[in-house]
């Protein structure tokens, strides 16, 4: 029997990465999509306490024998109200991405809802990777504002992050890690068949100031690359900059300390 997977994204699901994602897991796993109608980018673990969640069912994007969902809400609510209410069969593990853009170093896993949907995953006791491409500046702003179409060399770096993606996943559901935890692949830009795979940490990063004042008392947000804050050689970071894929281990398992105490 195929396992079962359950994919979100917070690029929304029109993301042409998402479908990506879809198409390759899809091969060798039943599939189920619940993912943002709307993109969802930078907002973390919200969840929508204080109005009410719309989801509609959408079959646009997706072939017959996938159920998929569009969520009025965040990729939190997305994953919650997927294993909660509408999945027709238990599912074996959570997959969130392929994210437009990477989701490395501390800062940015912290603010990503792409992380956020597979840490929702991970606390229901399954299996969660989170998938996310690196994408180079000057491609960024087209690719986003086109819903993650693509074509050319990069196009084809997508389609390979795909299989990669397809590959990963069934090594870690046969190995997954123990409660808690989640798994957060990032692509590099040029992804091949045959890219190394590296064991990373995330990289500390200072970002600094991310809005820009527009009027008087007001502020929009604009992003900063910002600043490394140290030297690792396995971080993330790293690894992309030397055309790998990243596999960190995000542990959310022990968030409390019982041996710390204030004096």
């Amino acid at each position: 029997m195929r396992p079962h997977a359950l994919i979100t994204n917070d690029d929304s699901i029109h993301s042409a990465f998402l479908h990506c994602l879809v198409k390759a897991i899809s091969r060798e796993y039943t599939v189920s999509v619940a993912a943002p109608a709307t993109e969802q980018s930078w907002i973390g673990r919200a969840i929508s306490r204080r109005k009410e969640v719309e989801v509609v069912k959408n079959s646009e994007y997706f072939d017959a024998n996938i159920e998929a969902w569009a969520v009025n809400g965040t990729p939190t609510d997305c994953v919650n109200i997927a294993l909660g209410h509408l999945t027709s069969k238990p599912v074996d593990i959570v997959l969130s991405g392929i994210n437009i853009g990477y989701n490395t170093t501390e800062t940015l896993i912290l603010s990503s809802g792409t992380i956020a949907g597979a840490i929702e995953g991970a606390q229901w006791g399954l299996p969660a990777i989170a998938f996310s491409k690196y994408v180079p500046i000057e491609l960024f702003n087209d690719i986003h504002s086109a819903n993650g179409r693509t074509d050319g060399i990069f196009a084809k770096s997508l389609e390979c992050a795909g299989q990669r993606a397809l590959h990963l996943t069934n090594k870690i559901i046969k190995h997954p890690p123990s409660n808690g935890k989640v798994v957060n692949i990032n692509f590099p830009y040029k992804t091949y068949r045959d890219s190394k795979i590296e064991m990373t940490i995330p990289a500390k990063i200072c970002l600094g100031n991310l809005y820009k004042k527009t009027s008087p008392g007001k502020f929009t947000f604009h992003y900063s690359e910002g600043a490394i804050i140290d030297s690792n050689y396995q971080t993330d970071r790293a690894a992309l900059e030397r055309g790998s894929i990243s596999q960190s281990l995000l542990d959310f398992s022990q968030i409390a300390d019982t041996n710390y105490a204030t004096q």
